[in-house]
């Protein structure tokens, strides 16, 4: 189907009264299944950057346990690009909706069950090997629940407001970083041995009643329009014995460059967000030695902002255009990357909060509201599933997985 095509399904479903209430459920759908997505991740870093260096690296330096528990962080995203291809496969083959049901449930089990695991000075050498195993679960559900969200909103949303939309992508991803600031920010507050002990663990055992009720909502959306008709034309050309034969004359650089622009969008988003998320909290925490309060505040703060950030540029990008949109914040973080450093080096706590409130809200947010409406724009409804989860996640992989480090 061409896009021409794809958006008069959209639109012609979202000017029914039936169309619009399965609009508004898959809408409220992929926000939480992305906030807890963002959830969990941000849930992760922040305990690799605050806790996981004392409870399973005990024995190292505090440098190098830091950055141990850095590369835990990074086992998730080695997964995610291994689940985008697997559940994407099945996504475009059997639908989004099931796929996504099942992702949300595999994060939720395996971010509970991180809060389970025995400390290092009980069970040894399998306590950072528990970490790893399921830190590897984790992002090999996420690796195509983000993707899954943005598809099947894209696919329902009228063409003439997508990125306004699929900005909810985005505004779930935020909600998910707040949350877990919020909560994050109410257990630093206590007592050092006692958070040590079992106060980190609270928020990942808790994840489990967001995955539930995520799993409910999820089973009463329907399946999208859109790949509810190609599965039918595919049916019928099947029923009709006719097959696709002709060779494909592009060159390798026509036929893969909406998949690599995927993958230099992501990039541009998802690097500065992790760094800020995680690095830059373990630089304030560890070697600033600022109080771990500074930091989370600060995202928490920058998650708020986002509110206003990510859905003024998906408006903007529905007025002006995805690409300038998408150049202009990237433009912005350009710009500011300099000083950034400078400023958080002042020690100043004030001065340090609102480094990092600047440097996510103006940037990397702004960035994201635009990615979702573009990604989905770029390739066909066959194998969009599985094309849009794995660039996502390849660039995940070249940049979010590593920026910590």
């Amino acid at each position: 189907m061409t896009n021409q095509q794809i958006d008069g399904i959209a639109d012609k479903n979202f000017n029914t009264p039936e169309g619009r209430k399965v609009f508004k459920k898959a809408v409220f759908s992929c926000w939480l299944g992305t906030a807890m997505e963002y959830a969990d991740f941000a849930l992760y870093g922040l305990a690799a950057a605050t806790i996981f260096s004392e409870v399973f690296f005990p024995e190292q330096t505090p440098v190098i346990a830091l950055l141990l528990s850095f590369v835990t962080y990074g086992i998730g995203f080695i997964a995610r690009p291994i689940g985008a291809l697997f559940f994407g496969h099945l996504g475009d083959k059997h639908g989004r909706k099931n796929v996504m049901m099942a992702t949300i449930a595999l994060m939720g089990i395996s971010t509970t069950l991180i809060g389970f695991i025995p400390s290092y000075a009980v069970i040894g050498v399998w306590a950072p090997i528990c970490l790893v195993a399921l830190r590897f679960m984790q992002g090999f559900g996420a690796g195509a629940e983000l993707s899954g969200g943005t598809v099947m909103l894209g696919e329902y949303a009228p063409s003439k407001r997508r990125g306004l939309v699929s900005s909810v992508i985005a505004l779930g991803s935020n909600s998910g970083t707040l949350l877990a600031s919020f909560v994050w920010l109410l257990m630093v507050q206590m007592d050092e041995a006692s958070f040590k002990e079992w106060g980190w663990r609270v928020p990942f055992m808790g994840s489990i009643l967001i995955a539930l009720f995520a799993v409910y909502i999820r089973f009463h959306v329907k399946e999208t329009p859109v790949f509810e008709k190609q599965k039918n034309e595919m049916m019928k050309l099947r029923l009709n014995n006719e097959k696709h034969m002709k060779k494909d004359e592009r060159s390798f650089w026509q036929r893969s460059r909406a998949f690599w622009t995927m993958v230099g969008l992501r990039i541009g988003e998802n690097g500065p967000s992790y760094l800020a998320q995680g690095f830059i909290v373990g630089y304030v925490t560890k070697i600033l030695l600022l109080d771990k309060s500074v930091a989370t505040t600060a995202v928490m703060i920058a998650s708020l902002v986002g509110f206003l950030v990510i859905p003024l540029a998906g408006y903007l990008s529905d007025k002006f255009g995805r690409c300038i949109t998408y150049r202009m914040f990237c433009l912005l973080l350009m710009i500011y990357a300099f000083p950034a450093f400078m400023l958080l080096d002042s020690k100043n706590e004030i001065i340090v909060i609102l480094t990092i409130i600047v440097g996510m809200s103006l940037a990397s947010l702004g960035i994201f509201g635009v990615q979702a409406a573009w990604g989905v724009e770029l390739f066909g409804v066959k194998n969009r599933y599985t094309k849009m989860a794995f660039a996502k996640e390849l660039g995940s992989i070249l940049s979010g997985g590593t920026a910590p480090m």
